[in-house]
């Protein structure tokens, strides 16, 4: 599912699930730490990150819970698709991170993977969790902005 977009990104994976159950307060982009066998399977497109979140270990962003499939030609040296990967970010960065997550209860999510420059990056989302009434108002607001584009397109 690797796409090009018009600014040079190759969009890897797309966590699409995120803004149905969280409200972003902000975005920011990361690198992230992966081994030899994980960037081959990356560039294959074999990564899921929609139940992936990031949490703060020993003043470290941590994304846990992403998969990556293992590389079928990396015999001896392949990685476990389900290891806790550490992000690039600046200590000014971190620092922000951990004082949203622990003083106003927002959690880090991870949007989207892609290429920049031949490096793997991951955009995360500084979210809070939406309540159920919040999840039916923005699936009849879907559903109506859909309809209402079906009714225009049969009008005209």
């Amino acid at each position: 599912m690797i796409k090009k977009t018009n600014n040079g990104l190759k969009i890897i994976c797309l966590n699409r699930k995120a803004s149905f159950n969280y409200f972003f307060e902000d975005l920011l982009e990361a690198g992230i730490v992966l081994k030899g066998s994980e960037i081959k399977s990356v560039r294959n497109g074999k990564v899921n990150i929609a139940d992936s979140y990031a949490v703060e270990k020993d003043g470290e962003i941590i994304l846990i819970n992403s998969h990556i499939a293992s590389y079928k030609q990396a015999s001896f040296s392949n990685h476990k698709p389900l290891d806790e990967r550490k992000l690039l970010l600046n200590k000014k960065e971190i620092n922000k991170l951990i004082g949203k997550m622990q003083r106003e209860g927002f959690t880090i999510i991870p949007t989207k993977m892609y290429f920049k420059k031949g490096k793997a990056k991951i955009e995360l989302a500084i979210a809070k969790g939406k309540k159920k009434f919040d999840k039916r108002a923005t699936k009849k607001t879907r559903d109506w902005n859909r309809d209402k584009a079906r009714y225009i397109r049969k009008s005209s």
